[in-house]
């Protein structure tokens, strides 16, 4: 993608910033394997913030053409430049005042020509044995397009909070979502009062099944965290039974992290495994306890 970027240089940069002035949108537009390409194009371009479609260019021809409007760009694909599918519907387009950004193998061909803008992806023969069958030229379009998005994400200021709000599903809408979504609230917090004995911060932490538990003053202020491995280590150190009626924060860590509830699940988990815990309390600017996240939820989530 680089080596395309580079080579294309200033062309690229100008086709990023036709599409990132555009008032409307960005319509794609090829046949066959380009056309393929295409539609990944319009697809990858749409998810990252520019509205995009993708529009057959033989159904462009057949009346899908009335979906572009005077406000659009037009990018159609070609190797040869010379495909009739996509030249039939240029006139309309140049008809409409649409710009037309192409990205093509011939830079000379007729449907470069009546390009605004060409960009050239400088394959002069595929790499399969004939040397006809789109290979190394579609891989090339397909940089075009990637690098192109990347553009467009730049100028957009396109981040990663914005990336959620267009790609609620699968692993990226997981990994994006706040943890106010998914945390442990309500019952499920493990929570008991900093005048609480051992046993009772024992009880609550085997009933809520979370291996730990969050300590509190005044019902919801968090003042500390104890968790499984504190209490193999306690009864170790500290082998007499009576030991299980002191107060629990004779033994629990005071100031644990915390997270806020906007917190993204992937920054959750970088929190966790860089500290090496398993469990965040979720918590409001007063440190009011809202919740708690555990290191299992949120890795069952990514791989879902």
């Amino acid at each position: 993608m680089l080596n395309i970027a580079n080579t294309l240089g200033d062309e690229l940069e100008k086709a990023a910033e036709m599409c990132y002035n555009c008032a409307g949108r960005v319509i794609v537009t090829g046949i066959g394997k380009s056309g393929i390409i295409g539609r990944k194009i319009a697809a990858t371009l749409a998810s990252v913030g520019t509205a995009s479609y993708f529009v057959h260019s033989s159904e462009a021809a057949h009346g899908d053409l009335g979906v572009v409007t005077e406000d659009d760009i037009v990018i159609a694909l070609s190797k040869s430049g010379r495909t009739e599918e996509v030249l039939c519907i240029i006139p309309q387009i140049k008809r409409l005042g649409v710009k037309l950004i192409v990205i093509t193998a011939d830079p000379g061909s007729p449907l470069a020509q009546q390009a605004d803008l060409v960009l050239n992806i400088h394959i002069d023969d595929d790499s399969e044995p004939l040397g006809i069958i789109p290979t190394t030229s579609a891989v090339a379009m397909l940089a075009v397009g990637d690098a192109l998005a990347v553009l467009l994400m730049k100028k957009r200021g396109f981040e990663r909070a914005h990336l959620a709000t267009v790609h609620p599903a699968g692993n990226i809408g997981r990994m994006l979502k706040p943890v106010s979504e998914i945390m442990h609230k309500g019952n499920e917090v493990p929570i008991v009062d900093e005048n609480a004995s051992l046993m009772t911060a024992i009880i609550e932490m085997t009933s809520k099944k979370l291996g730990v538990t969050l300590i509190a003053r005044n019902g919801n202020i968090l003042k500390g965290i104890f968790t499984d491995g504190d209490i193999r280590r306690t009864l170790q150190r500290n082998p007499d039974e009576n030991i299980l009626k002191c107060p629990i924060m004779r033994f629990a860590t005071p100031n644990p992290k915390t997270i806020p509830p906007s917190t993204l699940v992937e920054h959750a988990i970088f929190v966790m495994e860089k500290n090496k815990i398993t469990s965040l309390p979720v918590v409001d600017a007063e440190n009011k306890i809202l919740g708690i996240v555990h290191l299992h939820d949120l890795l069952q989530l990514k791989t879902v």
